[in-house]
């Protein structure tokens, strides 16, 4: 092969990266932790790990943008600034995701300084006019998320969230000192990563993620802990796009 043919063939196929580049649907996420939480709420010993390792994971795609907020940083206000940051200014085809690890109570996140409905962020993120809206919460109670037709479907239609959450309204969320996350973060990682995307188009889907994260999170849990997904989304909207 000549010279001259080679560095067409390079220039051809740069160009086609960057097209696919543009042409991709870019990831952006909040990703919030918090273990080392003020007296006298217990602490926990997984959260910041599992936000660590959920922004790791959105950076190894490429097309990407994230923020990390662990333990003191993860305040009512940053949490809230930074979704807005992020998320305002994404395009109709982007994908955000806000995840959060820590502690939950029937009604809300818990905050570094202290409760967080989850109302607050359901609105922040009703602000982007992006179509491609996910909650993951890794916490106690954080099905109670998705109580009530008028709460999710009514209410809150306009800001069409998916929420994925670790556990039923009524379950804790299990971690492990011998794991490296919580049983939720360890599937969601592993689905994310690949191992959902049943069909093998590098697009991994809602459907795709929730079977594979329900179906694992059961057998870790041995059947004591049930992800639940609520929202107005459809079952093929992307999750992460490889």
């Amino acid at each position: 092969m000549s010279k001259f043919l080679h560095r067409i063939l390079l220039l051809l196929a740069f160009s086609l990266l960057l097209t696919t580049q543009e042409t991709q649907a870019k990831v952006l996420l909040v990703s919030v932790g918090i273990g080392d939480y003020p007296k006298p709420i217990n602490k926990l010993n997984l959260p910041t790990k599992d936000a660590i390792a959920m922004q790791k994971l959105i950076d190894k795609n490429g097309n990407s943008g994230t923020a990390l907020l662990l333990d003191a940083a993860a305040t009512k206000s940053a949490i809230i600034a930074e979704i807005h940051a992020r998320f305002d200014h994404a395009s109709t085809d982007d994908i955000i995701i806000f995840f959060f690890s820590g502690h939950g109570y029937k009604g809300g996140f818990v905050a570094y300084d202290g409760e967080m409905p989850y109302s607050l962020i359901r609105d922040a993120m009703g602000a982007s006019k992006c179509k491609n809206k996910m909650i993951f919460a890794d916490a106690c109670f954080s099905g109670k998320m998705r109580q009530g037709k008028r709460e999710v479907k009514e209410e809150h239609s306009d800001s069409n969230v998916m929420l994925f959450l670790s556990s039923r309204d009524n379950e804790t969320s299990i971690e492990r000192r011998d794991m490296a996350n919580g049983f939720f973060t360890t599937c969601l990682k592993d689905g994310m990563s690949g191992k959902a995307d049943a069909d093998r188009d590098r697009t991994i889907t809602a459907k795709e993620l929730f079977d594979f994260v329900s179906k694992n999170v059961k057998l870790l849990s041995r059947n004591k802990q049930h992800p639940v997904m609520w929202g107005n989304f459809s079952n093929t909207m992307p999750i992460i796009q490889w």
